[in-house]
């Protein structure tokens, strides 16, 4: 039986199908896509059902997004500019500590529940995933396939996993000072780590457990990282961990610094900075923390605990943390802590003078 433009419908035989070949082509038009229309479409597709095999096949994203030492961002307590309707807006640590304040219904419920008045933030390199070997795997590779050797000692390699590429390439590892080479260099990087990343399906020690703790206690929890948004969200789900993160800042969201995702993410946790703890594992991300009036919890790892000292609480692992220490570090905050205040000073009544008549 004929068909039709590989439809399923059949088509009948009769006379109304034998038509001059004029008439045809004067009755049937073939609507034609503008090639900026087709383009939107195929990009709609891709979007809306991505395949298994998509993130092999998109260009990797840019190396000193990853491999770089970001900018701490917030050292007067400046924020971003983000725009509305009326116009362009700064957001900034004091701005949003102001309209952020709980309403009359929160603070009765976290007058009932305090722990859910707080909100955590989470960075994604060494606290959530395990990406100091990550990127040690990767500098390996590329060793190999450049035919270099990779250095052995524990203090070159922490300097590699801690510092810009482009640091590591001409002062650490020597390799290379032409700049095309560089480049092409750290766009290998950045393919061997996306590929490390594309199998990352164990989160570090312990968090599974400490966000199950936190979700029981209705504590809302954000993950920050420079990562692109779809490979992040990915790793969280074979991680099995992306159900409880509340809120997630990548790439996509446009931050300039480590102090500029961390408001963003108190923005989209609904917390005011002075009430988020911040878990980081960075001596640069416990400065953009306090910056953003923020407590910083540090894990021991990446970093020896000496170099932590400014963090408000360390820990070797998030098996020693309980929701107690949560409250335990803003036990000493009250309501007006460390803000400019008024001595009040009690005015003494007026003493009398006490008069004595003599009567002779």
């Amino acid at each position: 039986m004929d068909r039709l433009c590989g439809t399923s419908s059949p088509i009948l035989p009769g006379p109304s199908l034998h038509l001059p070949a004029s008439h045809l082509s004067q009755k049937l038009h073939v609507q034609k896509l503008k090639p900026a229309e087709s383009k939107k479409r195929l990009l709609l597709c891709r979007t809306s059902k991505p395949e298994r095999n998509d993130l092999e096949n998109d260009p990797p994203f840019k190396s000193g997004k990853v491999f770089a030492e970001e900018a701490i961002g917030a050292e007067y307590g400046e924020g971003f500019e983000t725009f509305r309707l009326d116009g362009p807006l700064k957001v900034d640590v004091d701005y949003l500590n102001e309209s952020l304040q709980a309403c009359f219904l929160q603070r009765i419920r976290h007058a009932m529940k305090p722990d859910e008045a707080f909100g955590l933030v989470f960075s994604w390199d060494n606290v959530v995933a395990d990406t100091r070997s990550l990127k040690l795997d990767a500098w390996r590779r590329l060793a190999y396939e450049e035919g270099r050797n990779f250095p052995s000692a524990a203090h070159l390699q922490r300097a590699i996993v801690n510092s810009a590429a482009d640091h590591v390439l001409q002062k650490v590892l020597c390799w290379e000072k032409d700049e095309t080479k560089l480049e092409e260099l750290k766009s290998r990087l950045s393919q061997l780590y996306r590929q490390n990343l594309l199998q990352l399906d164990t989160p570090i020690e312990g968090l599974r457990e400490w966000l199950e703790a936190l979700h029981t206690a209705g504590i809302p929890c954000a993950v920050v990282s420079s990562l692109d948004r779809k490979v992040m969200l990915e790793a969280l789900e074979r991680m099995r961990i992306g159900n409880f993160f509340k809120a997630v800042v990548t790439e996509e969201d446009g931050m300039e610094s480590i102090a500029h995702r961390l408001l963003s993410a108190s923005i989209k946790l609904d917390r005011k900075p002075s009430k988020c703890v911040v878990f980081e594992d960075d001596p640069r991300g416990i400065a953009a923390a306090h910056n953003c009036t923020m407590m910083a919890v540090a894990l021991i790892g990446a970093h020896r605990a000496y170099e932590l000292v400014q963090a408000d609480l360390a820990v070797g692992s998030f098996t020693e943390l309980s929701v107690i220490n949560l409250r335990r570090l803003f036990a000493h905050k009250g309501f007006s802590f460390m803000d400019l205040q008024k001595q009040v000073v009690d005015k003494l009544p007026r003493r009398r003078k006490l008069m004595t008549d003599t009567i002779f």
